[in-house]
């Protein structure tokens, strides 16, 4: 008897252990526990559905077990109607809040050298702000990544699910399956993908490539059932454009490089000056805003053919609008106010006008820019939010840490800007969650909050669907009924399988690093060519 039970004893102490170890040492969150309810709160589900509550949630092991309505609006719950905590189990009070299923961030980068941004910093920054999954697409190299995602998946780390895409051709020095060299034949190229899955990669991002080698790589991707995503480079763009991609198995794109090219009706390439350098980043950016007047006109045949013909090969567009929302109002992206207690010194050093930092092509930016923009985000927004409308998928991914956009904060810019184009907030809640689950496949797991689901959440105390700035770390500003300015909102929680997560307290954490590196430095936030 004794022999028996000296494992089961064993494997428990060690159990305990591991968890008073991770409760005691950095903050890791609380959790997770044998059961969690939240208790009262208003669910926006994200599949479209209209919000009711109040409703109790019940957790246990990380899945969703119950999800029950407990009354009615002004009406005192009955608490014996309510379900039972049980021994060793965690409630939350969330009467009178709302609580969203976790968001997913479908371009993401963790940090940068370039950047100075390190993992901490960065994944602080997008859990704050409700972000429990992100799409990681191009990093420091797949084994890096893979050990981020296994410290995620372990609750070693404070950080959202990780769901990793090697950029095509990238090798790290335990992966190098062609010897580092270029990727030439197709044969390599699916050479290159089956050692891009063996080695863990939940997928790759593709920048273009010779035709027959993107063929070639999307077809032996798309056989070993793995998601692609690409960001049709203007140096590929001319021969290989989104209409391409999609017809050869791609099932995701950035941003929009490659689909006004699709919709070009009078031209194969667009209209670069004759003294264009795509090395300039000036050139790159100014040249870019004036692309979609080059297109198609907006319901024409030909722009209908396209966005039809996509939708039916289940293609998915992840805008990332906010990333070049300083094209068309650089001051306002410079000014934003949480630049002050939340930019690393090194960051907001990358942001300033530079010939050698991508996306820094501040040379001489002006209003003929800015209008240019303007009116290519007008067209942009106008085949998104059509696109939705037919049925396609849209997803809300943010590209953080380039051109004055911070982790976390540009995320929620970009549900705004998604709202912009004409979303209504509920479709925005479904892009920012559901849409993105069913992007990655994951959408039986994650992206609305349904029985057998896990436990991934955001619970916010003001009503993010009248006023989404509620969302942001810094809260939206308000006069209440006292006359006072206050500042309401802030995700409060932040759940991810399971663990609670207080999100304030993560965002206290990031303005003690960027305190610390101010000290170090010396360092004092002046806009750019500022001397005193």
């Amino acid at each position: 008897m004794m022999k028996s039970k000296f494992p089961f004893l064993l494997i428990l102490f060690f159990y305990s252990f591991s968890l008073l170890g991770r409760q005691s040492g950095p903050y890791l969150g609380d959790g997770p526990h044998s059961q969690l309810i939240i208790r009262g709160a208003t669910l926006v589900n994200g599949d479209g559905a209209p919000p009711r509550g109040p409703v109790d949630i019940v957790v246990e092991k990380n899945k969703i077990v119950d999800i029950q309505v407990v009354g009615y609006p002004g009406v005192k719950i009955d608490e014996s109607s309510r379900p039972k905590l049980k021994s060793g189990g965690k409630e939350i009070d969330a009467t009178g809040m709302y609580i969203l299923p976790g968001f997913i961030d479908m371009h993401a980068h963790i940090g940068g050298v370039g950047q100075g941004a390190d993992w901490e910093y960065v994944f602080k920054l997008w859990m704050a702000h409700g972000v429990t999954t992100i799409r990681e697409v191009g990093g420091r190299g797949l084994d890096w990544s893979v050990d981020m995602k296994k410290k995620s998946d372990t609750y070693k780390i404070v950080a959202p699910r990780i769901f990793t895409m090697t950029r095509f051709g990238q090798s790290s020095p335990n992966f190098n399956p062609l010897n580092d060299a270029p990727i030439t034949t197709p044969e390599m190229a699916r050479a290159w993908v089956r050692a891009n899955a063996k080695r863990g990669a939940d997928g790759i991002k593709f920048f273009g490539a010779e035709p027959d080698i993107m063929k070639a790589a999307l077809d032996e991707n798309k056989k070993l059932g793995l998601r692609s995503a690409s960001h049709h480079a203007q140096l590929s763009v001319a021969r290989w454009n989104v209409l391409h991609s999609a017809r050869a198995g791609l099932t995701s794109m950035e941003h929009w490089y490659g689909l006004p090219e699709a919709l070009f009706e009078d031209r194969t390439v667009q209209h670069y000056p004759l003294d264009y350098n795509y090395q300039n980043e000036q050139h790159r950016f100014e040249e870019a805003g004036k692309l979609w007047k080059q297109a198609a006109k907006p319901y024409s045949d030909h722009w209908n053919k396209v966005m039809n013909e996509l939708i039916a090969l289940d293609f998915t567009l992840d805008p990332t609008f906010n990333i070049y929302e300083a094209s068309r109002d650089l001051h306002r992206a410079r000014r934003a106010e949480w630049h002050e207690d939340y930019t690393l010194p090194s960051l907001w050093k990358f942001y300033e006008p530079s010939k050698i930092s991508h996306g820094s092509y501040w040379h001489y930016w002006g209003t003929e820019q800015e209008v240019e923009w303007k009116q290519n985000f007008q067209l942009w927004m106008t085949f998104i939010n059509e696109y939705k409308n037919r049925g396609g998928r849209v997803t809300t991914g943010s590209d953080s840490g380039f051109i004055y956009q911070l982790y976390g904060f540009a995320y929620i810019r970009e549900l705004e800007m998604l709202r912009e184009a004409g979303f209504h907030p509920l479709e925005v809640v479904r892009a920012a969650t559901l849409n993105g689950a069913e992007a990655l496949g994951m959408d039986d797991k994650i992206g609305s909050i349904q029985v057998g689901k896990l436990a991934d959440f955001v619970i916010v105390e003001e009503n993010p669907l009248v006023n989404l700035k509620v969302l942001y770390g810094t809260g939206a500003i308000k006069l209440n009924e006292n006359n006072e300015v206050v500042r309401v909102g802030g995700v409060k929680y932040t759940i991810k399988d399971g663990v609670v997560y207080d999100a304030k307290r993560l965002l206290a954490d990031v303005k003690k690093m960027v305190d610390e590196a101010k000290a170090k430095e010396g360092f004092q936030l002046k806009q750019p060519g500022i001397k005193n």
